[in-house]
């Protein structure tokens, strides 16, 4: 049985995900943990003959770690969203496009990257978070409890300031902190995104259920139409 009603969740490096309602999972970070035992157990294969007794050795070793990074990667998944799911009706999320953000930093021969280093860190951490499983997770589970996971467009709702709704990319100043350039409202900017996936959330269902909002009527029950005037 749901104990709340509707949260908007903003996904991280530095966090997994911040919750609106001021709920933190950390990152867990499983491949990071294993980075330096999974290039040592590769690096010892590239050693070895291949095809060689000793190289199925060393390859069956890759495979396991590889292995021990995924599901404990799919275990945190799973414990995280069906806390979600359990305790939200509602569950907001940003529309965000995935592989278009963790794609090759080095770019191309024509449009060679910039900043490859950090941004390859970044998209390691990307991927290791698994963000695109945890939301096929959601929506599996919330469906499954009788709740509903709805994305929303992601353009500023890091910018957006929750107190008087001034938008600027100055309002976040570091990766950390949201200070308002407007009000001098202060935050942590990974709840400020969550607020502003939050209230988006609401925004779009309140469009979805009114005969104005044109042909859009999903989701249309009368139990997310209360949810979303609450």
């Amino acid at each position: 049985m749901h104990q709340g009603t509707a949260v908007g969740v903003d996904v991280g490096v530095a966090r997994f995900a911040t919750l609106s309602d001021g709920t933190v999972y950390a990152p867990l970070n499983s491949f990071k943990r294993h980075e330096q035992a999974l290039a040592k157990a590769q690096q010892a294969m590239s050693r070895k003959t291949k095809f060689s007794n000793n190289w199925k050795k060393a390859k069956a070793q890759v495979q396991r770690l590889h292995t021990k990074i995924a599901n404990a990667r799919r275990d945190y998944l799973h414990q995280t969203s069906t806390t979600i799911s359990k305790n939200h009706a509602l569950v907001f999320v940003e529309d965000l496009q995935v592989s278009n953000m963790s794609a090759s930093a080095a770019g191309t021969l024509d449009a060679p990257g910039t900043n490859v280093r950090a941004k390859s860190g970044l998209n390691k951490a990307i991927l290791d978070q698994g963000w695109g499983e945890f939301r096929r997770q959601l929506d599996d589970k919330t469906a499954w409890t009788g709740g509903h996971l709805i994305a929303v467009p992601p353009q500023n709702t890091s910018r957006t300031c929750p107190s008087c709704g001034h938008i600027a990319k100055e309002n976040r100043q570091t990766q950390a902190r949201f200070a308002c350039v407007a009000c001098g409202f202060e935050e942590n900017a990974d709840l400020v995104g969550a607020i502003n996936i939050l209230r988006a959330g609401h925004a779009r269902l309140a469009c979805e259920v009114s005969p104005a909002g044109g042909q859009q009527q999903e989701p249309t029950e009368a139990t997310i139409r209360e949810l979303a005037c609450a």
